[in-house]
């Protein structure tokens, strides 16, 4: 054989043998693979109908619970304490508002009031439905009516101070309204749950009684929708309370304004009575 032959016998060869050896390295990474991908589960995509399908979870013992299982008494209660939750705030925010502009008129009558040339004028800057505007329309009127053969029997100054006297007590009292309904809710609202709670445990008593069974699961959630009614009375009650405590210490600041003005504009009135009748006595 030629030496170009056996180069081409040797080259030969040795492409076999490494194209073996390439194959025989293969396979047993190929077998892993395969052992492991049969042995794995395939993992199922996520389709369109477990993505949006959730099971929602309702409470069984909250207030739709109690709502819907409760009867016309259990309805009733809560009925009567929304009703009176919403009138107790709604107090609450009017009588607030009043005050705040109870104040800012007594801002203003200080301001304007006083600094005028007469009563008239002093009266004329006030805002119409002011309590100050009425509280001095009253002592004026009193003191230009203070004629006649009855009220002449009756000193100016006596009058004069009863006019005014009535005016204050007038404002006071319409300060004064609707706090006989805070202090009516705060007092009876938590009554009016526990009847709620009381007739709901007697339903849930006579419902255990009637199944033979008082197993947790049968008496948590009938005692806790029960339950749930004195929660709401306190949740009814404790606002009414803190709020009337809170609108009667402020309309007491409010009052001293008024009674201030109200002492101060007697003494005016009284003042420019004597002058005039000074005046007159003159002539």
């Amino acid at each position: 054989m030629s030496i170009h032959k056996r180069c081409i016998a040797v080259l030969a060869a040795v492409m076999l043998v490494a194209a073996a050896g390439i194959v025989l390295g293969a396979l047993p990474q190929q077998a892993v693979a395969q052992s492991q991908g049969s042995s794995a589960a395939p993992t199922p995509t996520p389709g369109p109908e477990s993505a949006t399908s959730k099971e929602s979870v309702e409470n069984p013992y909250g207030m739709d619970a109690l709502w819907k299982g409760g009867d016309f008494v259990s309805r009733g209660t809560l009925i009567i304490l929304a009703i009176m939750s919403m009138g107790s705030w709604y107090i609450m925010v009017t009588k607030l508002f009043e005050q705040f502009k109870l104040m800012a008129q007594a801002r203003d009558a200080r301001k304007t009031f006083w600094s005028a040339k007469s009563l008239k004028e002093g009266v004329a800057p006030l805002k119409e439905g002011s309590a100050f505007r009425y509280l001095a329309e009253s002592g004026i009127n009193a003191t230009e009516r203070h004629e006649g053969a009855l009220l002449e029997q009756i000193d100016l100054n006596t009058w004069v101070t009863m006019a005014v006297q009535r005016a204050v007590e007038n404002i006071q009292n319409r300060l004064q309204d609707g706090l006989a309904f805070l202090a009516t809710v705060g007092s009876t609202a938590p009554f009016v749950g526990l009847f709620g709670t009381v007739w709901g445990i007697y339903h849930a008593l006579t419902a255990i009684g009637i199944a033979g069974q008082a197993s947790i699961d049968k008496v948590a959630g009938p005692v806790g929708e029960a339950l749930i009614m004195t929660a709401v009375g306190l949740a009814v009650a404790v606002p009414a309370v803190l709020g009337y405590n809170w609108l009667v210490r402020r309309n007491k600041v409010a009052m001293e304004n008024v009674r201030t003005f109200a002492a101060d504009l007697h003494s005016v009135l009284m003042g420019a009575a004597n002058k005039s009748m000074a005046n007159t006595a003159k002539r």
